[in-house]
């Protein structure tokens, strides 16, 4: 694999502000990559420098194998899809797209041709000849992209570009963009604090926070394999259980809760028994039966129920303080039959327990 970018000891300072801490990552050729983190973490502060409108404190920026810490922005061979697409108002869809071509100088015949080729990949042949204020919002995300993507960049820069739109439109416009970034082969660098934006679309993410790297692996491995408590927190809904283990075997453990219960896990590091930490489960590998058996780890008592169409969420008080929020397919199973007040017993998936302790 050929490496797109890459960035090694990157530092960014902002007078006695550290918004960015020992970056070190690659991102590789033809990927959709993931900046995903909470606001102010840092993220779009390092897109900004990658896309050359802020300046490294430490550290190298590369592209390609060439360092591009003293070229301009528009010298990078990158370009960026901002927020709020910065359209000209007074251009209708072509002359938008086009824009960025006339200004590197190409012909009027060559930008006709890429504007065609453009308009017929984001699927606004109907609108050319419309302006800014005549199209929707998703057809404005589109013509940023289409003017973006025209110049042929190496790198696609794209800063949180579908918050401004409703849900439905959201989930419609990230199909979109994975399928232009197949099509085209661009490299995009997409920054988010969507989790489900960033699992949907990634190849791979890096996770963000306090201007550092969490970790940085595939949505799966992300997801299902978080490295400490704030990605685990951070990503999806979890369960955090205050636990302590009691013995160890290699990467498996068995943990205490505080309300007295054992349970198996697999720690996310190397630990000793007496270690104290966080066991993280994840709604939707419980669930729970009114008739407990020798698989069955927790009994409590059902406390509120939520109907969400394709699923309903349980809370399950345990003993002690502790309590599980379980989330069910109702396809599976009759959420009707639970009432507030049963005694339940609630099944863990296989592996699904993970012992935290950073």
């Amino acid at each position: 694999m050929t490496t797109a970018v890459s960035l090694h000891g990157v530092r960014k300072d902002f007078g006695s502000l550290t918004a960015l801490s020992d970056v070190t990552l690659e991102i590789e050729d033809n990927e959709f990559f993931t900046l995903l983190g909470p606001s102010g973490c840092g993220k779009t502060t390092l897109l900004r420098m990658i896309a050359g409108f802020e300046g490294a404190t430490a550290g190298t920026i590369r592209l390609f194998g060439d360092e591009i810490e003293h070229l301009p922005p528009n010298k990078r061979p990158v370009n960026t899809v901002f927020q709020n697409y910065a359209l000209f108002p007074h251009m209708n869809v072509a002359e938008n797209i086009g824009f960025s071509l006339r200004m590197l100088g190409w012909t009027k015949a060559e930008i006709q041709t890429r504007v065609n080729e453009m308009v017929e990949m984001v699927q606004l042949g109907a609108l050319v000849d419309r302006k800014p204020s005549q199209i929707s919002g998703g057809q404005q995300q589109r013509v940023a992209l289409a003017r973006a993507m025209a110049p042929r960049p190496k790198v696609l820069l794209l800063d949180e570009p579908l918050s401004a739109l409703d849900l439905k439109l959201r989930q419609e416009m990230r199909s979109e963009l994975k399928r232009l970034q197949r099509e085209t082969g661009i490299t995009f660098i997409f920054v988010t604090h969507d989790q489900e934006e960033a699992l949907s679309m990634s190849d791979r993410i890096a996770v963000m926070s306090d201007g550092e790297l969490q970790q940085i692996g595939t949505p799966f491995d992300i997801y299902e394999h978080p490295n400490n408590r704030f990605i685990a927190d951070f990503i999806g809904e979890t369960n955090m259980m205050t636990a302590t283990v009691n013995t160890v075997d290699g990467l498996q453990v068995v943990c205490n809760l505080e309300g007295g219960q054992n349970l198996d896990g697999l720690a996310n590091c190397e630990v000793k028994a007496g270690t104290t930490g966080v066991l993280s489960l994840r709604p939707e590998r419980l669930s729970i039966s009114k008739t407990g058996t020798t698989n069955d780890i927790l009994e409590g008592e059902l406390g509120d129920r939520v109907y969400l169409g394709t699923d309903t969420q349980f809370i399950v008080k345990l003993s002690g303080d502790l309590s599980l929020k379980v989330r069910m397919q109702n396809s599976f199973f009759k959420g009707a039959d639970f009432k507030t007040g049963d005694t339940v017993f609630v099944t863990i998936a296989e592996g699904a327990a993970r012992f935290l302790v950073d």
